[in-house]
């Protein structure tokens, strides 16, 4: 009788591109941050940035594609 061989899975490596932008929360969605929030920032209103600093989710139809790069 043949003796049965385990195959192992391939790891998928970490896109480090989207790992810098894309943050998993506990629950299990993806946070994303708003665009236009690094530099040159200055021009901008101090309610303007006050409103970015929050964030959002990642669409669902999305989250399919993003999952597996983080």
């Amino acid at each position: 009788m043949a003796k049965k061989v385990k195959v192992k899975k391939n790891k998928i490596k970490t896109h480090k591109g989207s790992a810098k932008v894309f943050k998993k929360r506990q629950s299990g969605s993806i946070k994303i941050t708003s665009q236009g929030t690094n530099h040159n920032t200055g021009k901008n209103s101090a309610k303007r940035s006050r409103q970015k600093r929050k964030g959002s989710s990642l669409h669902k139809s999305d989250y399919k594609r993003v999952k597996d790069l983080i």
